[in-house]
């Protein structure tokens, strides 16, 4: 039996279930694809594909910047998509392991969902490219702010920002990052008095984000709206893997809440914590991070460390994966 032969069905009496997890906003990187993209032709098509639709030199982008541009929302979230789908078309070329569950955070939903063949890679990238201009549009610059609460329980975070809101100047807990980790958004003046109560509520350290979009907050509600419409022009097929979303932490598996969830998440909190929970109650055992960067593995590891994780973010992580997966066909 080959490495191609090797899937999750001839792999079920060694291990459990597998999941795919993909980055979000915040993993990217100059350089994010080029090995894939020079080794693996079904990689330089996703960069091509994405090059015309949306009529950019999106290998200039990814590969060489400059940062600054790569770094704008309306440019980082079509980028890191097609990063991580021409990786991960890279690996099904070496590699046939069909996860069991899929799951991203935030803007990864997209990338979980062309995986999930609910959404065609095409859409996927005109919409993101949408949706990045949508949440620089809702609030001017300089209004809106992020920080990363660490050390204090999400609970006490949400109760925090509750504390720290008023009727025009709202903080919410925005991520559920790991148990220790929880990022919150809003007015810039709420997130700040937010920070300085979690610091007097021990919290181990208050990290502003360099961001000036709300992502997740209400202030986005402008851009669920628009998002919306350009949603209706958007074709969604039934999913042949099940996508843990962000908004409800659990499965999907029906086309048609896609549209709405997808709305919704862009002003609800991303529940990774529960996400990952989720799976890992439905049997999970293996979670692979699939993009730019490791940032979702070392949260999976907070959230459990009885997971077993792995990373492809280069072509040598391929063969990581195959040779994981010999071992566990062997054993």
């Amino acid at each position: 039996m080959n490495s191609k032969q090797l899937t999750v069905n001839s792999l079920k009496h060694h291990t459990s279930h597998i999941a795919f997890v993909f980055p979000g906003q915040g993993s990217q990187c100059l350089g994010m694809g080029k090995e894939f993209y020079d080794r693996y032709p079904a990689a330089k098509a996703i960069f091509q594909e994405a090059g015309d639709t949306l009529h950019l030199d999106m290998a200039r982008l990814c590969f060489e910047g400059p940062a600054e541009e790569l770094n704008l929302t309306r440019n980082t979230q079509p980028a890191l998509l097609t990063a991580s789908i021409a990786i991960l078309k890279s690996a099904e070329q070496e590699i046939s392991i069909k996860p069991n569950f899929l799951a991203g955070h935030s803007l990864g939903e997209y990338t979980a969902l062309v995986a999930s063949g609910a959404m065609s890679f095409e859409d996927a990238v005109k919409l993101v490219e949408k949706r990045g201009r949508f949440m620089q549009d809702a609030v001017p610059h300089g209004i809106g702010a992020m920080a990363a609460v660490l050390g204090l329980a999400g609970e006490i975070v949400e109760k925090i920002c509750e504390e720290a809101s008023s009727e025009r100047n709202v903080v919410v807990a925005a991520n559920f990052n790991s148990p220790e980790q929880t990022v919150i958004s809003g007015h810039k003046e709420a997130v700040e008095k937010a920070s300085l109560l979690a610091k007097e509520r021990k919290a181990k350290k208050v990290i502003p984000l360099p961001v000036s979009v709300p992502s997740h907050s209400p202030l986005m509600r402008p851009a669920a709206e628009r998002l919306a419409k350009e949603m209706e022009r958007i074709e969604i097929k039934p999913l042949n893997i099940p996508v843990i979303t962000n908004v409800e932490a659990e499965s999907l598996t029906s086309r048609e809440r896609i549209k709405m969830l997808l709305e919704k998440q862009l002003y609800s909190p991303v529940r990774w914590v529960e996400s990952i929970q989720r799976m890992k109650r439905d049997g999970v055992e293996i979670v692979i991070e699939i993009g730019p960067g490791r940032v979702l593995t070392g949260l999976v590891k907070r959230i459990d460390s009885g997971l077993k994780t792995l990373n492809v973010e280069r072509p040598e992580d391929i063969q990581q994966l195959i040779a994981h997966s010999k071992i566990c066909y062997q054993l």
